[in-house]
């Protein structure tokens, strides 16, 4: 007999955007790519690396589609890294991460977003693009980011 196994890391992310009057301006579901060094972390963590658990996500403006090879974003917004808002979450075999953007930070046209394992540099696990969402100076966008694996 034959055994088939068809494992791999596949992800999504729930993007919304409040305006400053806390109003919701902008709702997304958008599939991503588990790049190399994602794929790569997570195995290692299954034998107990001292890496970094992952702990932010950052915004950019590159339109370039991700590839598997990518270790950072293409066009980072300078000061949009930002923590998890919660501690990860884990249920069955998915994953789940969420960080908050607030007035101020990550302003303008996003088109890209990733999760690292540190405040600055670090690890890449996820990269993806999506049409423009504009964020305006006062609005808060959050993001609520899976990654499974199956």
């Amino acid at each position: 007999m034959k055994i088939q196994d068809t494992n791999k890391a596949t992800g999504h992310l729930s993007i919304k955007v409040w305006d400053e009057n806390g109003k919701l301006k902008d709702s997304r579901f958008i599939p991503n790519l588990v790049v190399t060094t994602g794929k790569n972390y997570i195995a290692s963590r299954m034998i107990g690396t001292s890496a970094n658990v992952m702990s932010h996500m950052e915004l950019g403006t590159s339109t370039t589609a991700p590839l598997a090879g990518d270790t950072a974003l293409l066009a980072a917004i300078g000061g949009s890294r930002q923590a998890f808002n919660t501690a990860a979450s884990v249920v069955a075999n998915t994953v789940t991460y969420s960080a908050n953007f607030a007035a101020g930070i990550g302003t303008g046209a996003i088109t890209e977003a990733g999760i690292f394992n540190a405040a600055s540099a670090g690890t890449m696990l996820c990269r993806t693009t999506f049409p423009v969402v504009n964020k305006a100076a006062g609005d808060v966008i959050n993001i609520s980011w899976s990654v499974t694996i199956s």
